[in-house]
């Protein structure tokens, strides 16, 4: 479960938190761990408490449409839209971009992640268990590196920690937990949790009570050696800023730290393990997204799939780190509340009979207040001015909505709407799960 949630693309954001929050890390860092390694959990747990088969069985709970668009969306966005080009950008500015000119950056990732996705391509359209078995060692070596990078940081730090930047001068919790929507990783767990539970099963757990105990076992130590990471490459960007000044993404981080306390050998060994960790990860998803697509649509073959996301994802990955980043958050801020939400009803499903009418209905209210918020900060992120139709929707949900301006004014209305509704299924007793197509 660890090596699943620890990809090298997770470490620029902790970094970046460091650096901006300054002396505002502790509150920050703490919202932070709560949706980059909290809710990863509470999504793999959710799947194995459910008993579903996929995440698109669960989501079908609300409906089976919904359950399509739903599951293809958070693949496409843990896949070639942003996670899977994050990869090659990643391992791009944190081992090489410090190796090449600065009127060169834009030409040297282009061959880098020409020659990366080349590779991603050749492997996926042949995956085999190679690429398992050079990601169980790599993971262990990264954490290495890590321990000693870190070690270093808390014996001689760089330097003190700075005031914190605008956004984290009020409010540092809250945006530290918008913040961990970019690790993506609890939308990756609900795909990710049947490689565990499949993982479990293997070892002769076959009682569903059973394989919920060894995820929840099992998680909670993927989530402490997480945190403790994730807590330590923060307090790392904290104490760089005196020194390197605000970076524009965390990827600079990491480097210019290896590069600090260990000289050129260091970033080497640094680029070349973050490489080929970022490399596995790449694999993983293109095959993964091939695999989801080619079930939806079983005239097109696996190959074809295959080569349409790589080359996808190669495109996208141009457009740099930053930019990836920052389109990334509108989709996130769309997405998140409905799979935390979805997470939510899975759990209390038994309280209201497993009433198809909740699901309903929580998703709904959910997704009117998500969708705002996503074009909210598309809005902001191309730098316009709101659309005209927005305005309107924006000044109520602002009136209305406690915590909207902090991005969670869906938290509060979706809690109401199950409390109502599920009060309501549990005195009449509508249909239940066993009809949901099954």
């Amino acid at each position: 479960m660890f090596a699943l949630f620890f990809g090298a693309g997770n470490l620029i954001f902790p970094a970046e938190l460091g650096q901006e929050s300054g002396t505002n890390l502790l509150p920050a860092i703490i919202g932070f761990l709560i949706t980059g390694t909290g809710l990863p959990l509470l999504g793999v747990l959710a799947i194995a408490y459910s008993g579903s088969e996929n995440l698109q069985d669960l989501a079908s709970r609300v409906n089976p449409v919904y359950a399509i668009f739903f599951t293809s969306l958070l693949y496409l966005t843990i896949g070639p839209f942003f996670a899977a080009p994050r990869t090659a950008t990643v391992a791009y500015e944190v081992g090489f971009q410090s190796f090449i000119g600065e009127g060169n950056q834009q030409i040297g990732l282009f061959i880098f992640s020409l020659i990366f996705f080349a590779i991603t391509l050749l492997i996926s359209l042949k995956p085999a268990k190679l690429v398992d078995n050079v990601g169980k060692i790599l993971a262990p070596g990264i954490v290495i590196l890590l321990a000693i990078l870190l070690a270093m940081v808390v014996v001689k730090p760089m330097g003190s920690i700075e005031a914190p930047l605008e956004a984290y001068a009020s409010g540092s919790f809250v945006t530290g937990f918008l913040e961990g929507y970019n690790t993506m990783d609890a939308l990756a767990s609900l795909v990710f949790a049947m490689i565990v539970i499949q993982a479990i099963r293997s070892m002769g757990v076959t009682s569903k009570q059973e394989i919920l105990r060894s995820t929840a076992k099992s998680g909670t130590v993927a989530v402490i050696l997480l945190s403790v990471i994730y807590v330590g490459i923060a307090y790392l960007g904290a104490t760089s800023t005196q020194v390197f000044g605000i970076f524009e993404n965390g990827g600079p981080v990491l480097s210019s730290a290896s590069s600090y306390y260990f000289g050129a050998f260091g970033t080497v060994l640094l680029a070349i393990v973050i490489t080929l960790a970022c490399l596995t990860t790449a694999i993983g998803l293109v095959t993964g997204c091939a695999e989801y697509f080619q079930t939806l649509l079983p005239k097109v073959s696996y190959e074809k799939f295959v080569v349409f996301f790589a080359t996808l994802t190669f495109v996208i990955a141009n457009f740099g780190l930053t930019n990836i980043i920052k389109y990334a958050e509108p989709v996130l801020m769309f997405l998140y509340p409905l799979a935390i939400v979805l997470m939510l009803l899975t759990f209390l499903s038994p309280l209201f009979h497993h009433a198809r009418s909740v699901y309903i209905s929580t998703t709904i209210v959910t997704f009117m207040i998500s969708i705002v918020d996503g074009f909210k900060t598309l809005s902001q992120t191309l730098e316009i001015d709101y659309f005209g139709w927005l305005k309107p929707i924006l000044a109520y949900y602002d009136s209305a909505l406690p915590l909207y301006n902090e991005g969670l004014g869906w938290l509060l209305p979706a809690l109401i709407v199950i409390a109502i509704s599920g009060t309501i299924a549990r005195v009449y007793k509508p249909v239940t799960a066993h009809a949901w197509g099954k």
